[in-house]
């Protein structure tokens, strides 16, 4: 039953970052506790443990303030493109480390900064606030902060020895929709993968003035079971279309928001029978249910990783 349980909260975590994040991708109510969001990740945290590219944790400068970034190298011979990646609603996780360290075992220099760093108890990030630190902190990050640590962070990577000077930016759920609205702050980027987010609007309309800015391809990567923020889609692409940019959006159907976490989380266990009618019934109604969600995040994830690998080698 523990696993049945787990299960649960897993899935109210998801559904949590969809039904936290609204089109402009900034102002959010209290999310999901991140402490629960970890609980569910132990196999993220194996996963980066076992790897073997350097790692290394940098503070960059903006301004005053120090973002604590997560940087993991590729054992590759040339000089390698950057990713950035933008971490989800709950912030620095162990998940958002682990795929950073995936980008580079496909051959990409990964950076991820803690965009809640110096905002925590003695100047830490989202390892140092609760549930209600972290969503205080995620509703009240200034967007031109964000822009500004985003943009330090492009100048930092771009100009590390091992880097061609090419970066590229990334985001998942709340990160999504800041991977959107950084494409149209940072004319310098080679392109914007954006994971289930939105593109800036003002009052659920597009923000044509800030698309008009974007000078990269933008590639979304969405789910067929997400409706709230599938809504937006036929809008942003006909305003990207007006002002003649290219967005290329995919709908992965049968999965649900946050599916590329999802979609890598392990399989759901079978739950052991306890000779109870009722409870057994409701168990296995939630395993298959659970299962049938697994299953669906699990393709869209690897046909997305596919599709992305792709379009990152052509950049």
């Amino acid at each position: 039953m523990k696993t049945i349980i787990s299960l649960v909260v897993g899935l109210f975590i998801f559904s949590s970052c969809a039904r936290a994040q609204d089109m402009s991708g900034h102002h959010h109510p209290t999310p999901a506790s991140p402490v629960d969001a970890v609980e569910t990740q132990e196999w993220a945290k194996q996963r980066l443990a076992k790897s073997s590219r350097h790692q290394e944790w940098v503070k960059v400068k903006n301004g005053t303030r120090e973002v604590n970034s997560f940087v993991v190298y590729p054992e590759v011979k040339n000089k390698a493109t950057a990713v950035i990646v933008i971490h989800e609603i709950f912030g620095m996780s162990d998940w958002v480390q682990s795929l950073t360290d995936q980008l580079a075992e496909a051959g990409y220099i990964a950076i991820a900064p803690d965009l809640l760093s110096g905002l925590g108890p003695n100047g830490g990030g989202t390892s140092s606030l609760d549930r209600q630190g972290v969503g205080a902190a995620i509703r009240d990050l200034p967007p031109d902060q964000i822009t500004g640590d985003l943009s330090a962070i492009a100048n930092y990577v771009s100009k590390l020895p091992a880097s061609n000077g090419k970066v590229v930016v990334t985001g998942y759920c709340w990160g999504g929709s800041q991977s959107f609205r950084y494409a149209t702050n940072n004319p310098t980027i080679k392109a914007a993968f954006v994971f289930y987010g939105s593109a800036p609007a003002i009052e659920n309309v597009p923000d044509k003035a800030a698309l008009a800015k974007i000078t990269a391809p933008v590639y979304g990567f969405y789910a067929g079971n997400d409706a709230r923020i599938n809504a937006t889609l036929p809008a942003t692409s006909a305003a990207m279309t007006e002002l003649k940019k290219t967005f290329d959006p995919v709908t992965y159907e049968g999965a649900g928001h946050g599916f590329m976490r999802a979609g890598e989380a392990p399989e759901p266990t079978k739950p052991t029978a306890t000779g109870v009618k009722e409870t057994d019934d409701k168990a296995t109604a939630d395993y298959e249910k659970a299962l049938t969600a697994w299953k669906g995040n699990k393709k869209a994830r690897d046909e997305a990783w596919t599709r992305w690998k792709k379009l990152l080698a052509a950049i």
